[in-house]
């Protein structure tokens, strides 16, 4: 048996039979190949959280950084899967390439983060994402995807969906302006007042990442010193009517509009306000800073985590008949 315990950001304990750390694009195609067996295919394991220990599990670690196209304005950088996604963004800030400054600090490996639609303070990885490269499970062929093909929507894709288990991703490719940087967003969250606390009025992709970390660091716990996965929850998606009505018991609660129909609310506010913002039970509990972040104490397995997410969907659904999705992966 193989710990896989330091390959999740949750840190709870579990184990394979096997696990093969995948480097090239040639390796993955062999595997797959070779084995039709039921696989987990793991990342960063910043969106993991294992209740049952598999039996095999191919850890991603495809690397590189290649700069394919480039114009005056713009470039096309293809990624390897199993880069880092925070020190991807720190590389491009560092090179003067914009457009996911305000993805900086997000957890996890490069190639998640289309499979999730990855997002941050108004941006989205479809926002910049020009392609995937995939390989096939079934036989070991490697396709490419344009960005238009992929069913990208609020932390979902066709990978998610009807997808799920066909494809593993091994590398992506982004569209990043080099001058200008004329797309900047600055007014999402708390980007805008951390910016005038900084002193900057005419904010640089430079000031945008600094930002950002700077929020992030602040509200949501460090993995490596508490066990987590970010965000567990989506923020809900709800019809205007049923947003209106619960408006008359909650004045307060903030919204965002989506389209005519639909607003989305922060689940972060609705967990707070039921209560469970810094609230422990057992081993497991939810972020003194942040509602929507459980945290392993210490000592959690996967199915304690999973139980207390569950007590918290169900008191989500009884105070305001809204149904809490999960952002992480159960395995």
């Amino acid at each position: 048996m193989v710990s896989l315990q330091s390959l999740n950001t949750f840190g709870v304990k579990a184990s394979c039979d096997e696990l093969i750390t995948v480097t090239s694009v040639a390796q993955l195609q062999e595997l797959c190949l070779a084995s039709q067996e039921s696989t987990i295919i793991l990342g960063g394991g910043s969106n993991t959280l294992f209740v049952n220990s598999p039996s095999t599990v191919w850890y991603i670690d495809i690397k590189g950084k290649e700069v394919i196209k480039e114009r005056e304005d713009a470039i096309l950088l293809r990624i390897g899967a199993g880069e880092d996604w925070h020190e991807l963004v720190t590389y491009c800030i560092e090179q003067n390439w914009g457009g996911i400054e305000n993805l900086a600090l997000i957890p996890g490996k490069c190639g998640a983060g289309p499979i999730q639609n990855i997002g941050a303070y108004g941006v989205e990885i479809q926002h910049v994402l020009q392609s995937v490269s995939v390989v096939e499970r079934s036989t070991g062929n490697r396709l490419e995807f344009h960005v238009t093909e992929l069913g990208l929507g609020y932390r979902h894709s066709f990978f998610k969906g009807e997808w799920k288990d066909k494809y593993i991703i091994d590398s992506i490719v982004m569209r990043l302006t080099k001058d200008g940087h004329h797309e900047i967003k600055s007014h999402y969250g708390a980007i805008q007042n951390t910016l005038t606390e900084m002193d900057v009025k005419s904010p640089t992709i430079h000031d945008i990442y600094t930002a950002v970390v700077k929020i992030r660091s602040s509200k949501l716990p460090d993995p490596k010193e508490i066990g987590n996965g970010g965000s567990f929850f989506k923020n809900p998606i709800i019809p205007i009517g049923q947003y209106q009505e619960l408006l008359v018991k909650y004045p307060e609660m903030p919204s965002y509009p989506i389209d005519d129909v639909t607003v989305k609310v922060p689940a972060g506010w609705l967990i707070d306000r039921a209560g469970w913002k810094g609230k422990q039970v057992g081993n497991v509990g939810s972020y003194a800073k942040q509602a929507l972040v459980i945290v392993n104490h210490g000592g959690a397995d996967g199915t304690e985590v999973l139980n207390y997410s569950k007590q918290i969907q169900e008191s989500i659904m009884d105070l305001y008949g809204i149904n809490l999705q999960r952002e992480i992966n159960v395995v």
